[in-house]
């Protein structure tokens, strides 16, 4: 009968959308928004979690898309009862283009409605002016605008007054209210990048904490020994074992703020919550939160950098590919994370204004050590989000004074340098540098003395104090002559108790910070910093500022029961000396603390870190075989096409697909033309958030620049790292924001693994999804470049990534298949891989793919190898392997071959020598573990059996590459390839330097037929002087000069 309302003609219903699509939704719909409010309160999923799960319920015949009776079956299976006319409106609501199916995207515009604005700097323009560099203020001066003369000198002259009178400390002080009251009026002048060494929000400004402070100082206490205690016991149950102990004893407060009151979990409003960066060196405390939370047990606590037994242990950092349901974002090797959150927050605001995911509500929040500020990494970080404006990304940078070896900046002020080089990139800076007691000397410094004896402590003095504990010496050093009348009601143990709680340990202030960052997150236009000043091993007397902290991984006893007494633990001697469960401090799970800490989750949406990938293959169509048979027909006679041009022309295909093609994401680092996809401008445009305000010099082109706010296309610029980070974001947005996207970064193959290649082990730990593609790949393919830009080696660096595999394809329809099959590895298998495949700008013939041979090739491809066609029929045979560009001198040799000595060639197409090493290990591995029941065959001697007993293997890249697969190859097998470096020459001229010209396969395929003994090697020896081949003993190069 519902087949009937629904079916009662296609005219009629298409009339009644219209006529329906006019007015509210129906009401019916508030219905099943209320189920989905029950389902995100007992589960603390994102809406778009529930969405993805609720459509994979869907039995859909139509490949992920819902027919009428499905979707009437969906709403029985998730509880909704509704009765037939209510299906009908429901169906016809969410059917928003009238094709009388639902696919995933309506349906989540449906339950989740309309995109809300994505933030409030959209819409501010222009940007701040420059300001004068002062040494030539003076040269300039006479040139200003006169104005009235008198009254400027009368301004200067006050000026020159409160110096003489006040000092320049009151001078500065004025001249920064002025400037701040001008940004007030909106005068356009930049604010000064360094303010007075003093907290950014003053007291009387505060807001009341809102939480529990003494619940949460209890929780913060067990958080912290807990963390300290799992690093210390598991080194000395495992010496050696290693870990950090300092780095979140100084950062513990900040946490715990922001996880009580501010961090968004997955299940809050509309999206899919915060994203967050930690330092990965303070990861044992978000492990000892987790314990209370009760998403880890006690025994994984015990066994922390213990793995090797699956779902044992815990990662030693935050690593998603070892703990998949729990970290989303790895964050050490340092820098990488900084970049990364930059990036994050970018591309959510992408997904956001091209209408892929509701991101308006999702913060991306970085901690920072000040150490890790040297990071060129992080510098470019901060640059890139204060250029766009970043307003949802939030960086904590913990400012313990301390690195590895000592201190950050010994002889100035890191919090001060900081602050120049945020404020001078366009960022909202808060410094939080003083707690309550000492702040309150700050605040009350009238004459501005004790703010410039702050300014001109050194930080390593500041690190020494807190390492002596000692309130004389801060009395005498800081406070001297006319200063200690500010401290002459405070005893030393006072004035030390003061100084040893900074800002970053205020728990008051801290929320402040956060909520004024808040603040601007929603309302601002600019990225926010929260410099915090903490102390490296705080309550661990034996640890702060002592400069081996970092690696101080052991706790003796008498510190052990010291930092027991500070923090108020409950427990006795012989616990803290057991080295096992009784070591940590366990909450009851009626307690008080452990019910606000959860209920505090639960009212911010849930436990975060947490990692919910969406299963794609549920919700997403990829385009079927049909599109990629259009790269099987080869070019026309007398046409030419790179294998670049082949794989821009099937990008198009791909993005032009109905349903696939919106989620195809073309990243590109300023090099479209060389890659051919420069007529991509026009068609798909260029993201920009803000929109394109000039006229490009080609605007009468067809092929012009065009911008645009929902452009599909990422111009990254020269940035290699930036464009990687981009692209980590764009592949693990399944993830991140349940919204799949399907990333293609394309660039120059020698700045790939070359180059960032601690970025490409980033994202196969984060789990990223998307194609790398190397282009304009190849020693002596890329023939100007010269030395170390000339690639020659990226396919072997990409072995060494579990996750990648990498291709080399030398025709257009092995650029298809490759692409099929990453396509469907990742998005029909849900498999968390990357896909590298190598792109040449060498035009040649591309042969056809004849339909008969799909099946056979299409499986050769993938494995790494296939049978492309044999030359000649003559007694004396040779196999030759070729990939890439390389491949067309394979052929020519054979033709050679064949016409001049009477050899027939086997010539095989090696895809990827990667896959064929891969299957060789394994099979080597159970040889060996089974030497007398297994006796499987390696791929590469199943295709070979029976054939040639000579191989020649040639590529253009070094001899190592081909050498993977020697253990498998039967018979003499010889190598060429491009050892050494790089230099710039013709193509042509290049390959007779390397050896990789279809004479040297010539006569290396003589040789070996030769030294094989099945012709006589004179022949060899005469192609050497036949086609002037080098025969030096040792070939001169570069290193030997």
């Amino acid at each position: 009968m519902l087949r009937g309302v629904r079916t009662a003609g296609r005219a009629a219903s298409v009339a009644r959308q219209a006529a329906f699509k006019s007015t509210a939704p129906p009401e019916c719909l508030t219905k099943l928004q209320d189920v989905i409010k029950e389902r995100q309160k007992h589960s603390t999923s994102s809406i778009v979690a529930v969405g993805a799960e609720w459509f994979g319920l869907g039995e859909s015949k139509g490949g992920r898309h819902l027919e009428f009776e499905e979707f009437a079956d969906l709403l029985k299976k998730i509880g909704l009862e509704l009765n037939e006319e209510e299906v009908g409106e429901l169906f016809d609501f969410f059917d928003r283009d009238n094709s009388g199916d639902i696919g995933y995207d309506e349906f989540m515009r449906a339950i989740r409605g309309d995109l809300p604005k994505f933030s409030s700097s959209i819409d501010i323009g222009g940007s701040h002016r420059n300001v004068m560099p002062s040494a030539i203020s003076q040269r300039v001066k006479g040139h200003h605008p006169k104005f009235d003369p008198d009254e400027t000198r009368e301004w200067v002259e006050s000026l020159e007054s409160v110096v003489n009178t006040h000092g320049t400390t009151r001078a500065r002080f004025l001249l920064h209210e002025l400037m701040a009251q001008a940004q007030n009026l909106e005068v356009p002048i930049r604010e000064p990048v360094i303010t007075p060494f003093m907290n950014t929000i003053p007291t009387a400004e505060e807001a009341e904490y809102p939480g529990n402070l003494e619940l949460e100082e209890r929780i913060s206490n067990v958080i912290r020994w807990n963390a300290a205690v799992m690093v210390s016991d598991a080194n000395a149950r495992r010496p050696g074992l290693g870990g950090h102990i300092g780095t979140f004893a100084s950062v513990c407060d900040m946490w715990e703020v922001l996880q009580n009151h501010f961090l968004r979990g997955k299940g809050y409003g509309g999206g899919a919550g915060d994203q967050l960066y930690i330092q990965g060196h303070a990861s044992p405390g978000t492990y000892a939160r987790a314990l209370l939370e009760g998403r880890l047990s006690l025994d994984q606590i015990m066994n922390f950098r213990s793995e090797c037994e699956p779902g044992a242990g815990l990662s030693s950092y935050p690593h998603p590919r070892l703990m998949p349901d729990f970290w989303e974002n790895p964050t050490v090797s340092m820098g990488i994370g900084p970049l990364q959150a930059v990036h994050q927050a970018r591309y959510f605001r992408y997904l956001h204004l091209r209408g892929l995911a509701d991101t308006s509500k999702s913060r991306v929040f970085a901690f920072v050590g000040d150490g890790e500020m040297d990071e060129a990494d992080t510098i470019s970080a901060i640059a890139v989000a204060g250029r766009e404006r970043l307003n949802n990304c939030i960086f904590v940078v913990n400012c313990n004074y301390q690195r590895l070896d000592g201190p950050v900046r010994g002889n100035s002020k890191v919090i001060q340098e900081f602050e120049g080089l945020f404020r001078g990139a366009g960022w909202d800076c808060i410094k939080l540098i003083w707690g309550g007691p000492f702040n309150e000397l700050v605040e009350n410094d009238d004459d501005g003395t004790l703010t410039d004896a702050l300014e001109n402590t050194p930080d390593g003095d500041c690190q020494r104090y807190a390492a002596k504990m000692d309130g004389g010496l801060i009395r005498k050093e800081i406070f001297k002559g006319d200063l200690a009348e500010k401290v002459e009601h405070m005893s030393d143990e006072e004035l030390l108790e003061a100084f040893m709680r900074p800002g970053g340990h205020d728990k008051t202030k801290i929320y402040n910070a956060f909520k004024h960052a808040e603040h601007n997150a929603e309302e601002g236009s600019r990225p926010t910093v929260i410099l915090v000043k903490t102390l490296k091993g705080f309550s661990l007397k034996t640890f702060i500022g002592r400069n081996p902290v970092h690696q101080m991984k052991n706790i003796t006893m008498d510190a052990l029961k010291d930092f027991r007494d500070h923090l108020d633990i409950p427990l006795n001697d012989e616990q803290l000396g057991s080295k096992s469960k009784e070591s940590f401090a366990l909450l009851a799970e009626d307690s008080a603390e452990i019910t606000y800490l959860r209920e505090r989750r639960q009212e911010l949406g849930g436990y975060i870190p947490k990692r919910s990938p969406v299963k794609i293959s549920d919700i997403c169509k990829v385009p079927g075989p049909e599109l990629y048979a259009k790269s099987f027909t080869g070019t026309r006679e007398g046409q030419v096409m790179s294998t670049t041009k082949a794989w821009g022309a099937m990008l198009r295909l791909l993005m032009k697909d109905k349903h696939f093609g919106k989620r195809c994401v073309p990243i590109i680092t300023d090099e479209s033309r060389t890659f051919g996809i420069e007529g991509f401008f026009p068609e798909f445009k260029i993201h920009a958030p803000f929109g394109q305000s000039y006229t490009p010099v080609d605007a009468d082109s067809l092929l012009s620049y065009k911008e645009a706010p929902d452009g599909q296309l990422l111009q990254e610029g020269i940035s290699e790292a930036g464009a990687l980070c981009t692209w980590i974001a764009a592949g693990t947005s399944y993830s991140s924001q349940g919204a799949p996207t399907m990333p293609f970064f394309v660039y120059y193959s020698m700045f790939g693994f070359q180059r960032v290649g601690d970025f490409i082990w980033q994202a196969a730990d984060a789990r990223t999804r998307g194609f790398l593609l190397g282009a304009t790949g190849g020693r002596t393919t890329l023939n100007g470049e010269g030395l170390q830009h000339q690639d020659g080696h990226s396919l072997l660096i990409a072995m060494t990534n579990p996750a990648c595999r990498a291709y080399d394809p030398a025709f257009g329809y092995e650029v298809a298949i490759v692409t099929q099959a990453g396509i469907d590895e990742m998005w029909v298998q849900d498999r968390d891989v990357i896909y590298y495949i190598m792109l040449y700008n060498e035009d040649h013939a591309m042969p056809a793919l004849a339909p008969e041979d799909v099946d056979r090739v299409t499986d050769g491809v993938l494995k790494g190898m296939y049978k492309f066609k044999t030359v000649g029929d003559h007694a004396t045979k040779i196999r030759l392997l070729g990939s890439g560009p390389i491949m067309q001198s394979v052929l020519a040799a054979a033709d050679i071959l064949s016409e001049e000595y009477n050899i027939s060639s086997e010539i095989y197409s090696v895809t990827s020598y990667g896959e064929l090493h891969n299957n060789v290990r394994e099979i080597e591995r159970m040889r060996r573990l089974h030497p007398a029941s297994f006796d499987d065959k390696t791929y590469i001697e199943e295709l070979f059996e029976g054939g040639p007993e000579v191989t020649v293997a040639v590529s253009d890249y070094q001899k190592a590459l081909p050498e993977t697969i020697r253990q498998a190859v039967p018979g003499m097998y010889v190598t060429l390839g491009t050892d050494g470096f790089g230099r710039s020459d013709t193509r042509e001229n290049l390959r007779r330097f390397f050896e990789v010209d279809k004479e040297s396969v010539v006569q290396a395929a003589l040789s070996s037929l030769a030294r094989n003994g099945d012709m006589d090697a004179k022949i060899a020896e005469e192609a050497v002087q036949k086609y002037n081949l080098p025969s030096d003993r040792i070939r001169v190069d570069i290193c030997s000069i």
